[in-house]
């Protein structure tokens, strides 16, 4: 088994004012070349936007981008008409494919929005562009874990144009459970939202991030009452961008 380990505090950091963002991987201002991706797995960053602000109308190309409300709401707006809201609980998803614009902002005059901004990478360039959103509220698990994306459309949670599986983990103190690779030459990153857990023989504290790969299966173990994002993505990157 291998791993790479990325303590919360390493992240990359841009305070614009009305966003407070951390980066785990590389992305705009903050470039790191041991810190590109994870895999497909191109970038995950927590995102804190101010009351009434927002992300203004920007252009997407060939990417799977997923949101996950953490706490307050997000009105989407983009080019293929989609109005929406995602809140906490929810969780979104955009194939940009062969292009689409779209706009993210707090709808609350009262309250930070946080969420996690994540893109994968498609297996094929070029899909027509879509837009999903689903509650995940229903399939909560404790002590187990709770599957919210996959490759299959008739999976519990949203879908994406790449072999890839996200599940939530929800572990009381001292509770936890193995995690079995769904296809071979996938990798797992973990994230920890809240609390802490040995994840295989590292400790994670909250937003600390661990990937695993060159692995059948790996266990969890609550130290404290946690919660984690575990990302399971091919390591090996599509052939266009070879």
């Amino acid at each position: 088994m291998k791993t790479v380990y990325h303590k919360a505090d390493s992240r990359g950091h841009a305070d614009h004012g009305w966003l407070n963002s951390y980066h785990t991987f590389s992305f705009a201002g903050y470039q790191n070349r041991e810190r590109s991706n994870f895999g497909v797995l191109r970038v995950l960053n927590d995102d804190t936007v101010s009351q009434g602000m927002g992300f203004g109308t920007h252009p997407h190309k060939n990417m799977e981008i997923i949101s996950i409300p953490l706490e307050g709401n997000l009105e989407h707006k983009d080019s293929m008409g989609t109005t929406a809201v995602i809140r906490k609980g929810e969780i979104q998803v955009m194939s940009a494919g062969t292009g689409v614009m779209h706009s993210e902002y707090n709808q609350n005059k009262d309250e930070a929005v946080k969420f996690l901004q994540i893109w994968v990478f498609p297996r094929e360039e070029n899909v027509e562009p879509r837009y999903d959103q689903k509650s995940i509220t229903d399939g909560e698990k404790i002590n187990g874990f709770q599957q919210i994306l996959s490759p299959d459309k008739n999976d519990d949670g949203v879908w994406i144009h790449q072999d890839a599986w996200f599940n939530l983990a929800n572990f009381t103190k001292g509770n936890g459970k193995n995690y079995t690779i769904n296809k071979k030459g996938n990798g797992v990153y973990a994230f920890v939202l809240k609390g802490s857990a040995k994840v295989g023989d590292r400790i994670l504290n909250e937003r600390d991030g661990l990937g695993i790969w060159d692995t059948q299966s790996f266990n969890i173990e609550a130290v404290e009452d946690t919660e984690i994002l575990l990302m399971e993505v091919p390591m090996d990157l599509p052939d266009y961008l070879k």
